[in-house]
This record gives C-alpha cells, sequence and structure tokens, in this order.
C-alpha cells in the first residue's frame, strides 16, 4: 500500500484488492462483497490522506454519511449499485435534505474552502456503509504520529458531545484518557520531548481538572528512561498499543452501529410523520363529528319520546323529571339542532356583525342596567330588579338552543390520571400547563413548529391549586399548592428554581397572578383547606407580594381584621391595579403602588369564584358559585353593564374534590369560556344578539378553561383527565 500511486487507477486497486482476499479465508459469496467495499474504501481512504485540503470535517462528514449508505452487487452481474441509486426512496429524500441543510449552513456562515471539500466529497461519494478505519487512520495515523494534538483533542471531543448514554460516555473517557497519553508516549519514542512540554503546556491544567491521575506524567519528560520505570513501562509495550487500538476499534464499532441517528437525518423523518399523524388527527376528527350528529339525532329522539310520555302525567311530576334530567344526564344541550349544516354555519357567520351593532345599541343606554344601579345604589348586594330578572329569563331562554361551536381542529393530551384542576396557555401561546389531582403538573407543546424539548412533567406531591406563567416570557411557571408552596419552575432549565412557602396560617395557595411589566406576583393564601364544602372551610385571607428577582415577600396587601378568604386575582395592563375577590361576595380593588385597598363592592350573594378585567379594562367580569356572571362597569363600581345565568351549567357536583368554576375571555373580550358541571361548556357572546355556543363534549364535567393570548384558540380540562386544545374557524 505505501507504493500506491496518487491517482487511484484500476491496477493498483486490483493488487490491492488481490493482497487482501490473499489474507482472508473466503466463505461465500457476500463475504467477497465484503472484501470488496474493505479494500475499496481503505485505499480510498490512503488517497484521500494526500490532499491539502482534507480535513477534519470532510472525515466526520463522509463518515456520518456512509453510516447510512449500502452497496449492492448484482448476483450474476457484477454490477455494482452506488450511493443515492441503492437506497430506499425515503431514505434518499432524508439524506438529500439533510446534505441541502449542511451545504446552506455552509454558504451562510461563508465556509467556502469546507464546502469545496463537502461537494467534491459528496461527488466522489462510493455508496459504502460506515467505514471504522476512516476514523481509526485518522487517530493512529496522522494526528499522533504528526503530532497534531489540537485536532485530535478536537476529535475526541465532538465525540463525546456525539453519545448520549451515561455508560457511553464514562467508557469513552477512559479511552479518550489512554489515547492522550498514547501520544505522550509516541512524541517520547520519537524523541521529540518539545512535543510533550507544548502538550502539557496547553492542556495540562484542563487534564488536571479532569483526573489527578495526570500529576505522576509531568514527570515523565525530565526521565532517561520511561520505558524501564516501573509506573510507565507497560505504556511503551507493543501489546498495550495492540489493545488500546482494538480496544477504539470495538467501541466506535458499537456506538456507530447501535446508537441514534445523527438529528439532521431525523428532521425529514420527524417532519413527515408529523404530517402523517395530522392527517391520522383530521380523519379521527370527522368520524367523531359524524358520531356526535347520531349522538345528538338520538338524543332528540329521546327526548321527543320523554315529552310524549310527559304529557300523561302531573305537571309537578314533569317538573321533577326535568330537574332529575339536569343534574343525572350527561349532557342537557340542545336537543333540536339544524339538520343541515348551512343554517347553523349561517348563525355563527352572522355572528361578529350582530356584536358590533349590539355593543353599540348597550352603551348608548339600558333600562334594565339602570334599575339595577338604583338596586345596588339602594344597598343591594348586586341581585337585579324584577325587570332585570325578567331580561335575564329572556336572554338565557335560548341558551338551550346553543349550536355548537365550529372547530377546525382539535388535539387532546391524555398525560394526568386525575381529572384537571387548572389548566394555562404561556404568554405566548406556544406553550401549555395542565395541572391535576394526582399532584402533577405537565408542560405540553400542541404546536409542532415549537421544540418539544420545553415538555416535562413536575411532581408536586400535592393537590395543585394555582398556576401562571411568567407574563413577559414563557421561561418561568408559578405552581401553588395546598401545603402552602409555591414553586418557580424553569422550563429551559427543566428544574424548580425557588421553592418558597407562605406562613403556616395560610396553607392553601388559591391564586397566583404575575404582573404583565414588574417583576413581581401576587399570592392569595387561606388559612382553611378544600373539601366538599369548598366556600366554607377556606377560612381567613392573605394576600403577599412576591418580589420574582430575590424571591422573597416585599409586602403584604391590607384586607382588614379576619377576611374572607380570597377565590381569585386578576391584575391590569400596567400591573397598576389588582382586583381580588372573595367568598363573601366581595370584589376589592388595590392600587399596586401605594399597596392600598382603593375601592370594593358587593358584588354577589354567594362565594365569587373567579374574576377577569374586560378588553379595554373598563369593566370587570365576576362569576358567582351561584352560577351568575356579572359585567361590571369600573368607571361607577357597583353598575352592572351585562349579565348571564350559567347556574345550570355551574351548580355543584355531588362527592367532587375539584376546585371552584372560572371562566376566560377571548383576546377580543367578546366571547367567555365557562367551566362546566356537563360534559360540553358554554361560550357566551358577550354584548352581543347572539346568546352563544357549545364547545364538543368531554367525557366528563369541563373543571379548567383559558383562551389563547392572540388567537381564537381555547383549552379546555376536564374530570376524564384529559386536556384539548381547540382551534375556531374562522
Amino acid at each position: 500500500m505505501g507504493g500506491t500511486s496518487k491517482i487511484c487507477n484500476s491496477e493498483v486497486w486490483c493488487g490491492f484488492l488481490h493482497q487482501t482476499i490473499k489474507q482472508e479465508s473466503i466463505k461465500s459469496l457476500s463475504h467477497v462483497v465484503k472484501l470488496v467495499c474493505k479494500s475499496f474504501t481503505s485505499l480510498f481512504l490512503i488517497e484521500n490522506y494526500r490532499k491539502s485540503e482534507y480535513n477534519i470535517f470532510t472525515v466526520l462528514a463522509t463518515t456520518f454519511r456512509h453510516r447510512f449508505r449500502l452497496t449492492v452487487v448484482t448476483a450474476g452481474t457484477g454490477t455494482t449499485n452506488r450511493g443515492p441509486s441503492s437506497l430506499p426512496q425515503k431514505a434518499m429524500e432524508n439524506m438529500e435534505y439533510a446534505e441541502e441543510l449542511v451545504r446552506e449552513f455552509l454558504v451562510f456562515r461563508g465556509f467556502t474552502n469546507t464546502l469545496q471539500s463537502y461537494d467534491s466529497e459528496l461527488r466522489s461519494d462510493i455508496g459504502q456503509s460506515f467505514q471504522l478505519d476512516k476514523i481509526l487512520d485518522l487517530i493512529f495515523s496522522l494526528y499522533i504520529p504528526k503530532f497534531q494534538s489540537h485536532n485530535l483533542i478536537s476529535l475526541l471531543g465532538f465525540f463525546n458531545n456525539y453519545l448520549s448514554e451515561a455508560t457511553l460516555v464514562s467508557t469513552f473517557s477512559k479511552l479518550q484518557t489512554s489515547l492522550l497519553r498514547f501520544y505522550v508516549v509516541h512524541a517520547l519514542q520519537s524523541n521529540r520531548a518539545d512535543k510533550v512540554y507544548e502538550f502539557f503546556e496547553t492542556y495540562g491544567a484542563e487534564l488536571l481538572q479532569k483526573s489527578q491521575g495526570w500529576t505522576h506524567w509531568f514527570a515523565l519528560p525530565h526521565m532517561k528512561n520511561p520505558n524501564l520505570d516501573p509506573e510507565f513501562k507497560i505504556f511503551f509495550t507493543k501489546e498495550w498499543y495492540e489493545a488500546l487500538r482494538l480496544s477504539v476499534r470495538n467501541f466506535f464499532s458499537e456506538i456507530f452501529n447501535a446508537t441514534r441517528l445523527p438529528a439532521l437525518l431525523k428532521i425529514s423523518s420527524e417532519m413527515n410523520a408529523t404530517n402523517l399523524l395530522k392527517r391520522d388527527v383530521l380523519h379521527l376528527n370527522l368520524k367523531l363529528s359524524k358520531l356526535q350528529a347520531l349522538l345528538e339525532e338520538k338524543e332528540a329522539q329521546l327526548c321527543h319520546f320523554s315529552s310524549m310520555e310527559g304529557t300523561f302525567s302531573s305537571s309537578s311530576n314533569l317538573r321533577e323529571d326535568s330537574t332529575h334530567m339536569s343534574k343525572d344526564s350527561p349532557e342537557v344541550f340542545p336537543t333540536v339542532l339544524p339538520r343541515a349544516g348551512q343554517s347553523e354555519i349561517s348563525q355563527v357567520v352572522d355572528g361578529p356583525e350582530n356584536i358590533k351593532s349590539q355593543s353599540i345599541s348597550s352603551k348608548s343606554g339600558d333600562d334594565s342596567t339602570s334599575l339595577l344601579n338604583d338596586n345596588l345604589g339602594n344597598g343591594g348586594t348586586g341581585n337585579p330588579t324584577q325587570k332585570g330578572h325578567d331580561n335575564s329569563i329572556i336572554e338565557n331562554s335560548g341558551e338551550e338552543d346553543f349550536p355548537e361551536v365550529k372547530v377546525e381542529h382539535q388535539e387532546t393530551f391524555l398525560g394526568h390520571t386525575s381529572p384537571i384542576t387548572r389548566c394555562r396557555f404561556s404568554v405566548s401561546g406556544n406553550n401549555i400547563a395542565s395541572a391535576s389531582l394526582d399532584g402533577t403538573v405537565r408542560i405540553w407543546t400542541y404546536d409542532t413548529s415549537t421544540p418539544v424539548s420545553r415538555n416535562a412533567t413536575i411532581y408536586c406531591g400535592t393537590e395543585i391549586l394555582s398556576l401562571d406563567w411568567e407574563c413577559k416570557s414563557d421561561r418561568l411557571l408559578l405552581i401553588g399548592t395546598s401545603d402552602g408552596c409555591i414553586k418557580a419552575w424553569n422550563v429551559d432549565a427543566k428544574r424548580v428554581v425557588c421553592d418558597l412557602s407562605t406562613t403556616e396560617a395560610f396553607p392553601s395557595v388559591l391564586d397566583i397572578k404575575c404582573s404583565p411589566v414588574e417583576p413581581i406576583f401576587v399570592s392569595a393564601a387561606a388559612s382553611g383547606g378544600v373539601g366538599s364544602n369548598y366556600s366554607d372551610n377556606l377560612g381567613f385571607a392573605s394576600l403577599t407580594v412576591w418580589n420574582m428577582k430575590t424571591w422573597k415577600a416585599m409586602t403584604v396587601l391590607p384586607l382588614g381584621e379576619d377576611p374572607p378568604a380570597i377565590t381569585s386575582l386578576c391584575f391590569n395592563h400596567n400591573g397598576k391595579i389588582l382586583a381580588a375577590s372573595a367568598i363573601d361576595g366581595m370584589i376589592h380593588m388595590f392600587d399596586m403602588s401605594a399597596g392600598l385597598q382603593i375601592t370594593g363592592w358587593p358584588a354577589h350573594d354567594s362565594s365569587i369564584s373567579s374574576i377577569l378585567f374586560g378588553p379595554d379594562e373598563t369593566s370587570l367580569f365576576s362569576l358567582g358559585s351561584d352560577g351568575k356572571i356579572f359585567e361590571w362597569s369600573l368607571q361607577n363600581p357597583g353598575q352592572i353593564l351585562w349579565s348571564r345565568d350559567c347556574s345550570r351549567f355551574c351548580y355543584p357536583l355531588k362527592d367532587s374534590k375539584y376546585c371552584r368554576h372560572e371562566m376566560a375571555l377571548d383576546a377580543n373580550g367578546r366571547r367567555l369560556l365557562v367551566t362546566s358541571s356537563l360534559v360540553r361548556a358554554p361560550i357566551y357572546q358577550v354584548q352581543g344578539e347572539l346568546s352563544g355556543w357549545r364547545t364538543l363534549a368531554h367525557g366528563a364535567p369541563i373543571t379548567a378553561v383559558d383562551w389563547h393570548p392572540t388567537l381564537p384558540i381555547f383549552l379546555t380540562g376536564s374530570a376524564d383527565n384529559s386536556v384539548r386544545v381547540t382551534s375556531l374557524s374562522s
């Protein structure tokens, strides 16, 4: 092989092949094929060593490409199909896509010399499988004999980063140490002590930091006959060198034939897999829609028969039956829907125009609103007058005719093992956090363009009562638990960066809200626990302001003596105002700059479950545990602008341990989604002519809701342990 000409010709190759076959015992045709591949690749390697531009990149690029290329010898003809034509079509597409990504990156970075070498390698690719000899000869025939310590360290560092399993990393670390020691031994055997001095001067501190076993090796270049020293003579023997080379060969053979594919070759296959899953989801959604339509048809028939049977019973019995159905039926939704899709679509499409006109007329004046204001002014607690009740009945009479919301796409996540208690979109909407009664929080990625590296499961060991994302990024998630803990989870580092505790007197963290501007958050803790009699057991309240830089409590907001528990918090857009609702039906407003309460009013006869600022922040929405929803004017506190009664959806569940009902507004503030004790949740049209819509059915009551911060996408968590992301049709 030493006499091989600079240009690889057929005569030299045949001679080399003949010499190789003489040294091997031929067992089969496949064995001959392997020898041909081995000899041709070895010669190819030798020729490339003589090229001045041959560098580590071309070796690695060719190595990884050969890892997935096959040579096929056609039986009886002796012809060889090389390179791309021998690969399956899909594998070839993945390979070409990865090659284009590498080329695009080199052009972008301006690595023109490397690009030329890379293109040259692609053109001269012989279509072989992975060739281990390339790496071995690069180490033992080039880097060590030529004293290229920097290239040797770089190559070993590359493989160290490539490995992922802990056992492989540990084994490779030992091999790496032995290879570097062989470099020192070879330099001394070649009378190049200057290279040993240079090596220790450059990498000595790093080697000592990794292992103290290198300490005695610094004395090696100062010894007269190190090969006779009892501690070092083993490293100068031929047996040790051969054992080292064999170990390196076996190790590289194992990792390149048994480990994962390079990430570049996964990109295209992952995209194809994602597209297939999307098609499957679309197909399943169509099947689900058909089954739901069939179910609704059967329910309509059942209700028709029930109504016919009811005509023979007394009116009181009929009332009892309907009450029983509303509580025990798995689904109490409209049973008479448009059979053809056209009329249903027109109802939804015409909605936005009607919303706009109704919003203008409601602002111009409303008699029922003025009467409600008079009632509040006379010391009422937010209960509408008789006229308000009549209007409410008229408004709510159409709720049973809610059309089903038009869905473009829906995804379901099934990772939890207990009912969902909270679910929240991140500030960008790219990530989702969901909590359940089993004490776990899961972070999901529902958008295929978002990397899944942030997905995680957080085990808290106790019931999670509250969740909130940091408002400036998707980096931090705050978790409040029933044992007084507040955990800050870093989604990039995938760990809890801070674990805070409330005082022992207030163990239940009912709600957490981050300021949209300042690096602070407010926690609402209660002295009692969560049980079947939810509001009765919560006890007293504590509102604490925390600094997210120091992770320490800054102040406690004043609530008076023995204040009832605070159930829900909400900041306005600039973080200057904080709204808080309590179990006694009061709404409190705080000035965060002064740390004082500025106003408050009695809003409900029952406990308030959830509050939200309106879209223009001139109003505030509140949801009572009795199912009543009010929109309150902030310019005239206590004045009701809009109301709904969703008690038929929000009644308490028997033996239920999950928390209060909640609501969420969409980005435009025109659609209000509310949790439901039924399998479908209502979406109310705020200040519009349409009453609203109903969501697609879960398998159990809907216990948590949220809207995407910018898009018409909503989130529902259910007692069936699932979380759904639903995209609405435009």
